[in-house]
């Protein structure tokens, strides 16, 4: 077992945009894991409907 390695995982997230409104995406996320254990997400993006790659960052969650 590594003790430090890049781990990339996805989940699906509502998200909240102004133009579109409330949308259920699929987040992808890059973090760094020492030990198995997660210390730092290094990025963190959404892949649209027509395939383009968007950072997170234009979008907030949805409560």
């Amino acid at each position: 077992m590594k003790l430090l390695y890049i781990k990339r995982t996805s989940k699906t997230e509502n998200r909240y945009s102004k133009k579109m409104g409330r949308l259920t995406t699929k987040v992808t996320y890059i973090k760094k894991h020492l030990l198995g254990l997660p210390i730092q997400t290094l990025h963190k993006y959404r892949e649209t409907y027509y395939g383009k790659i968007k950072s997170c960052e234009d979008c907030n969650l949805f409560i």
